[in-house]
């Protein structure tokens, strides 16, 4: 059996901009393959514009195409494979954008986020038991973005791909719990660790970046500094928590840095998903400083250090791949501090869009006019009035 649902579907790396004009997505109708017995179908409720959306579209980081789009969502499940029996028809999910397997070495030693089975299945666009779900009416195979391509009414899914949270939560605001979120706080809380009063500066501040100044003030962190070349997100940045905005773009940022904070500071999270923020976050560090890189780069980027620096001063470099997050313990985890006031990410949501709206989505995103908006696909798009990150963007632009 199969579903018939509406999805943004990916037909085009690096078109030209504006996308709203030469929509590079195209909103088509699709067939769903009925869910096997390790998976689920999701009625999507929440999708989130995300950067890694974004690298796909320009040609930063290009996947095959066609493509279903989306990686950051939630929704209701509506149908359980026959070999699941602990998610139910109804239950509410997030979705985390790294299934996991259980049993493979890195899943067993704790590491479900770099699952090996996993990687093997990302790379070919595929879900974890192999093959794609998602076919256009004319028989043509559509890849699936990390295992998800929730840009859409409805997904097929690994079982391992979503968090079971509660019905008491804003269900499509909870999207970016499973991207942005989980990423930036969990650089700050698991990968880092860092400890109260630690100086942190955060570069890149995009919705992983400005849920990572969430996750310093979660913290306890003493000095959070906020960079990035638009002034527009460095006031956002001071809204929600950062102690201290400088622009990327001043000739003297590094040295500001280590002005404020006596020769450098603790812990430089990398968020921009370049080269040239890397290069300016190692600089950042004072010594037994600990960079911890985050952003997702061009693939062809590449950075190099003076190997003598590393170890006369005991620096540190360390990747983050999804917040170094146990999502099944950690997503709840921050929910839970959302609804106690202490993790307010409602702050960084621009507003709501439709399927009509989703290619000029994109290019507001490129051109630094949004944090997140969030696609709706089964809904009427709520009020438009603007929310708080879209409100302060346009302000400062203007």
């Amino acid at each position: 059996m199969t579903i018939r649902c509406k999805a943004a579907v990916l037909r085009a790396v690096g078109a030209p901009r504006p996308w709203a004009q030469s929509k590079p997505i195209s909103i088509e109708e699709v067939n769903l393959a009925s869910p096997r017995p390790v998976e689920l179908l999701v009625r999507i409720v929440g999708a989130g514009l995300c950067h890694s959306d974004l690298s796909m579209i320009n040609g930063d980081r290009p996947r095959p195409v066609p493509i279903g789009l989306g990686h950051e969502g939630s929704g209701e499940v509506v149908e359980v494979g026959s070999a699941i029996d602990d998610v139910r028809t109804g239950d509410h999910v997030v979705f985390q954008f790294s299934a996991s397997c259980g049993r493979c070495r890195r899943c067993l030693e704790g590491r479900p986020q770099v699952c090996e089975r996993a990687r093997i299945a990302k790379a070919a666009c595929e879900l974890m038991a192999g093959g794609s779900r998602i076919t256009a009416l004319n028989g043509e195979r559509i890849g699936h973005q990390l295992g998800l391509s929730c840009m859409a009414e409805y997904v097929v899914v690994d079982r391992g791909s979503v968090v079971v949270i509660d019905k008491d939560l804003p269900l499509a605001d909870a999207a970016l719990f499973g991207c942005a979120v989980m990423t930036g706080v969990g650089a700050v809380v698991n990968t880092a660790r860092i400890r109260a009063g630690d100086s942190v500066a955060v570069i890149g501040l995009g919705g992983v970046g400005l849920s990572g100044i969430l996750g310093a003030r979660l913290a306890g962190a003493g000095t959070i500094i906020a960079i990035d070349r638009e002034p527009a997100k460095l006031e956002v940045a001071r809204r929600v928590g950062a102690t201290h905005a400088i622009c990327a773009r001043d000739a003297d940022c590094v040295e500001q840095v280590r002005d404020l904070t006596g020769g450098g500071v603790d812990y430089a999270f990398e968020l921009a998903g370049s080269a040239e923020a890397m290069t300016m976050a190692y600089a950042l560090i004072q010594y037994g400083g600990t960079v911890v890189v985050c952003g997702l780069p061009p693939s062809s980027a590449c950075i190099s250090v003076n190997q003598c620096d590393l170890v006369g001063q005991e620096k540190s470099i360390r990747g983050s791949f999804m917040g170094s997050c146990v999502p099944v313990r950690d997503i709840p985890r921050f929910l839970r501090l959302y609804q106690e006031g202490r993790l307010p990410v409602d702050q960084l949501i621009d507003g709501y869009i439709g399927f009509g709206e989703l290619n000029a989505g994109f290019d507001k995103l490129q051109d630094v006019l949004a944090i997140r908006q969030i696609l709706r696909p089964q809904a009427a798009v709520p009020d438009r009035a603007q929310r708080t990150a879209r409100a302060v963007l346009e302000q400062v632009k203007t």
